[in-house]
């Protein structure tokens, strides 16, 4: 089993182990079901997805690689619920007082970074697994830095500053820094979240992104909508593809994605299609699928992320 990353949850979670006894469950396990719950904390924290976990809120000692982090709040989940199949817990990476970089920021200084690698790699030699970093060594000084924004009605969240975006070379039309502004009262913006898997833009601004890649992209044979993905090409057959870049302008600095991580399989059959999608709501999100392959580093007392390509 393995832990979940998620940078918009401020909260930590790992499942509880069940003891056997002569009644099949611990006395831990009863006394939170029903028993005396006069010293004990209770919690209950729901997704976005309809995932959720309950729990006792307690403290614990973690162990990274021989580093000790003593009395740190995680829950104790006794009902883990939706998408957590496989998985032992989750660490919460937000910007909330009980997220794990808040709870150590004294001992990490309010730094860490994580590298995605492919969603296809098996942890194998040649494709190592997933990494994550805490501490001043995690936020590489060659890093492109764009600022944290900070958004005083909802404070789990990391905001950035997105001026837009470039098919191809050149700047898409339709895809400007207005779309992605946060209002007076919270709304709109842009987050990156380790925990979305598909990034997703305000509805004018994806349709205008995805106009441009479909022109950009007019050679190659299209291929029935997948799901959520509404811009698919056949490229069965092909041993190599041209597609147009993307790149993201953020406040700060830029940076290019390779073609992997904007045009993906959705089959075996040759299936490849366009890793963006739209949302009807204000509020954009950078998924992780976009963030594969690079070193995003949160710099939390310097307020800024910072993305280094090939990292991992």
């Amino acid at each position: 089993m393995g832990i979940f990353l998620n940078t918009s949850i401020h909260f930590g979670w790992a499942m509880k182990p069940i003891y056997g006894n002569k009644h099949g469950l611990s006395s831990q396990r009863k006394n939170s079901l029903g028993g005396n719950r006069s010293k004990r904390c209770l919690y209950q924290v729901s997704y976005g997805d309809g995932s959720f976990t309950v729990g006792d809120l307690s403290t614990e000692t973690l162990t990274f690689k021989g580093a000790r982090v003593d009395h740190v709040a995680v829950g104790c989940g006794h009902d883990n619920e939706g998408l957590f199949v496989g998985a032992a817990g989750l660490l919460g990476l937000g910007r909330g007082g009980l997220s794990f970089p808040s709870q150590t920021k004294n001992r990490y200084n309010g730094k860490f970074s994580y590298c995605l690698v492919d969603r296809t790699s098996s942890g194998s030699a040649s494709k190592p697994p997933s990494t994550i970093v805490f501490g001043n060594d995690a936020v590489p000084k060659t890093s492109v830095f764009t600022p944290l924004l900070t958004n005083p009605k909802l404070d789990t969240f990391y905001y950035l500053q997105l001026l837009g975006i470039s098919v191809g070379g050149s700047r898409v039309r339709g895809v400007s820094e207005s779309q992605f502004k946060l209002d007076a009262t919270g709304n709109g913006g842009v987050i990156i979240d380790s925990g979305t898997s598909v990034t997703r833009l305000t509805q004018s601004a994806y349709v205008a992104l995805r106009d441009a890649f479909r022109l950009g992209a007019k050679r190659l044979k299209r291929a029935p909508s997948y799901s959520l993905f509404d811009t698919c090409f056949d490229l069965s057959g092909m041993s190599t593809v041209k597609v147009p870049t993307v790149v993201f302008h953020f406040g700060g600095g830029e940076v290019s994605l390779p073609a992997s991580n904007y045009l993906i399989p959705v089959n075996t059959q040759g299936r490849f299609c366009f890793a963006f999608a739209g949302t009807m709501g204000s509020l954009s999100i950078i998924g992780n699928i976009q963030q594969q392959g690079f070193r995003v580093a949160y710099d939390l007392t310097g307020s800024r992320v910072g993305f280094l390509p090939r990292a991992c």
